[in-house]
């Protein structure tokens, strides 16, 4: 391969990177405003859905005590309660952790790589 060939290969290359980061660009500003988006949305419907579990449950359980206000088996049903507590807490704890996280900006990387790619077939 002569010298002029290289050169004109790695112009080429370089003009394509050039075009392509203007698109990365693009794109970039594009998938931060799809992951916030998603991002309040989620957040906002996870919020009010943790406040209004939070609030029925502690009726709820507010209810099952006060029935079992003078009966036998009142201190029962109030460590009953707070046992079902420890243990959903404990559940929820587990399903946190073993969540898997979400992968923001998923769509600038795979063009990234495909674009990497394609240059290494380029230069070869």
């Amino acid at each position: 391969m002569s010298v002029r060939s290289k050169i004109t290969k790695w112009r080429n290359v370089g003009r394509f990177c050039v075009e392509r980061a203007t698109d990365y660009g693009d794109l970039l500003g594009v998938e931060l405003d799809e992951t916030r988006k998603c991002l309040v949305r989620e957040l906002s419907a996870l919020i009010a859905l943790a406040v209004a579990g939070l609030f029925t449950l502690s009726f709820v359980c507010i209810a099952i005590i006060a029935t079992a206000w003078r009966t036998p088996y009142f201190l029962e049903t109030v460590w009953g309660v707070a046992a079902i507590w420890l243990i959903v807490t404990i559940i929820s704890l587990l399903i946190v952790r073993f969540q898997k996280p979400t992968r923001p900006l998923h769509v600038l990387q795979r063009e990234i790589r495909s674009d990497l790619d394609t240059l290494k077939e380029a230069l070869k």
